[in-house]
């Protein structure tokens, strides 16, 4: 796959998306790095009962750290290039991505054609106090839904969602995520999920149905052609 990308003046280019394999894996974990960082600063600032004057004075500090990342930005149009798409490395994903600052991370495995999940929840992703925002667990039943149809051969969007909350899902304790596909016709693929406690994996807290349909060439190009530039490369499946 190969992205566009852009040079900024007084910063040189951006990264090359044509680099070697040896010089990509060194990107990434470069920006693992910095993820576990901003990961840390999140939920430090979440939890954080410091002074004012020490608030400022690492807003401060965080402002100037922000410089030499911005030289660089990526626009909208641009996929990131340590990315790839069609062996599933997504980076910054908000789930599962090693150097977002927001993901938890959340590992997910495959296991006798289930997706099995781990991850735990911080004080940065709260909603009921203790308790993990609801769109939260959204959020990660989601990506747990999409990777076991993707693992299926069966990669599309999401159409519906159906999440059912049955017991809050709790902050700093170890989560165990399940999803299985339940259903498939035609273009549209049905998958189940769930998130438990790793200590008490059978009792469900939430639960999510969600159907996805795989995108015909012609959509695909529409949605995500001048940032995938499918041009240069294979069509992704399109099942009728």
């Amino acid at each position: 796959m190969t992205v566009p990308h852009r040079s900024f003046p007084g910063a040189g280019a951006c990264p090359d998306h044509h680099a070697g394999p040896s010089a990509r894996s060194d990107r990434r974990e470069a920006i693992a790095e910095l993820g576990e960082a901003l990961r840390i600063l999140v939920e430090q600032a979440t939890a954080t009962e410091a002074p004012p004057a020490d608030l400022r004075r690492c807003a401060a500090l965080l402002r100037a750290a922000t410089v030499p990342l911005a030289a660089t930005a990526r626009e909208r149009s641009t996929m990131p290039s340590a990315d790839d798409l069609l062996a599933g490395i997504r980076m910054y994903n908000p789930a599962t991505g090693a150097g977002s600052g927001l993901a938890p991370p959340l590992r997910i495995d495959l296991v006798d054609g289930h997706a099995v999940g781990s991850c735990t929840l911080g004080l940065a992703h709260e909603g009921p106090p203790t308790y993990a925002h609801g769109g939260i667990s959204a959020l990660l039943l989601d990506q747990m839904l999409g990777y076991v149809v993707n693992a299926a051969g069966r990669p599309g969007l999401t159409v519906a969602l159906d999440t059912r909350y049955r017991a809050p899902v709790p902050l700093q304790t170890p989560l165990r995520l399940d999803a299985r596909v339940t259903e498939s016709s035609g273009r549209s693929i049905t998958a189940a999920g769930s998130i438990a406690t790793a200590d008490d994996p059978h009792t469900p807290l939430v639960l999510a149905t969600a159907t996805f349909v795989a995108l015909r060439p012609r959509q695909l190009a529409e949605l995500f052609g001048t940032a995938l530039r499918l041009d240069t490369i294979e069509p992704f499946p399109a099942h009728e």
